[in-house]
């Protein structure tokens, strides 16, 4: 009986020990894997507003998903090499592209072989920011309102020029699209940038400007220039003074955003957890005040609405773009 009593206890202490051992030495299965780093990719260089919101977005996301985060500023083909790289990354969530709207809701407008299907190639996570554009006349134009200016322009036709930032830009196209409305014949003339047309525009060298309204509000309340409207559909915070463009009888609107966006396939329960992280981030009063001071009005939708505003959005800029016969090679 005591040599059974013995063998049971050996049986028995060597359950206990098998069944100890895969916590005291871990397999495979259970080891820790590091978190994977997440890549916010912004297609275009650093310096401008929005390599300044990507960063802003990669702090926040760290702090929230608790996992590494940084930008990659992949420029190249203005563009779209960035939004390219985005697109064959694996559909994990840890690379996603923050843009703003041209490469995703203007670009199939413009280049016949993009690289990309802004749609079917990725998946909507939201629009964090939106920005407007302006109209400002200099001080040769006597006008006070929009209706004035097209009084003066129809008036003096061979002065019907306007200056943007660049041929292809969205304050040229939206110059297009107000031209069209008005019945106005305007001439384009593209700078190298908002600084040397607004410039131009203060010393009498062009008329009319057309550009992001963030960029014309220090020199129209220095009274240098004069902002006759706005784009967005309700009036810029910056200039609540300065009516839209339908306020002031002109039936046509449209604003420049960014987005976030995740390659095609990434799971929907990834979508939602970086969704909920970003919309958080905007909403915070950091966020918010740092947003208003690069001039950008602060969003954070859903991945459904910005879905909605991309493929609305193809939808309005597409006749502008047309209308202004602009090619890449310009």
């Amino acid at each position: 009986m005591l040599r059974s009593a013995i063998r049971d206890l050996t049986l028995a202490l060597a359950a206990v020990t098998a069944a100890a051992i895969p916590t005291l030495v871990p397999g495979p299965a259970l080891a820790q894997a590091p978190e994977q780093t997440v890549r916010i990719v912004f297609p275009f260089a650093a310096g401008g507003s929005g390599d300044a919101l990507s960063r802003l977005i990669a702090e926040h996301l760290r702090i929230a998903l608790d996992r590494p985060v940084i930008v990659e500023n992949r420029t190249g083909a203005q563009g779209r090499l960035g939004v390219q790289a985005v697109k064959a990354a694996t559909p994990d969530g840890s690379t996603i592209l923050l843009t703003p709207v041209a490469p995703m809701s203007i670009y199939q407008h413009v280049y016949k072989a993009l690289g990309y299907d802004p749609v079917a190639d990725f998946a909507p996570v939201s629009q964090v920011a939106t920005f407007d554009f302006a109209v400002a006349i200099g001080p040769q134009v006597p006008a006070a309102s929009l209706t004035a200016l097209v009084a003066w322009a129809r008036a003096n036709p061979a002065q019907g020029n306007y200056g943007t930032p660049a041929a292809g830009t969205l304050p040229h196209f939206f110059a297009v699209s107000f031209a069209k409305a008005a019945a106005l014949d305007l001439r384009h003339v593209g700078y190298r940038g908002s600084a040397a047309a607004l410039t131009d525009l203060i010393g009498g060298q062009i008329p009319i400007v057309f550009t992001t309204t963030s960029d014309v509000l220090e020199s129209h309340k220095a009274g240098r220039i004069k902002v006759l409207a706005t784009s967005a559909s309700a009036r810029s915070p910056f200039l609540p003074e300065v009516p839209t463009f339908r306020e002031a009888g002109f039936d046509i609107q449209g604003s420049g955003w960014y987005g976030v966006f995740a390659p095609a396939g990434t799971p929907p329960d990834t979508i939602a957890r970086l969704n909920a992280a970003i919309v958080d981030a905007v909403h915070t009063p950091q966020v918010k005040e740092r947003l208003l001071a690069f001039g950008l009005v602060p969003t954070g939708t859903s991945a459904a609405e910005l879905a909605r505003i991309q493929q609305a959005d193809s939808g309005l800029w597409a006749p502008a773009v047309k209308a202004s016969g602009f090619t890449p090679e310009q």
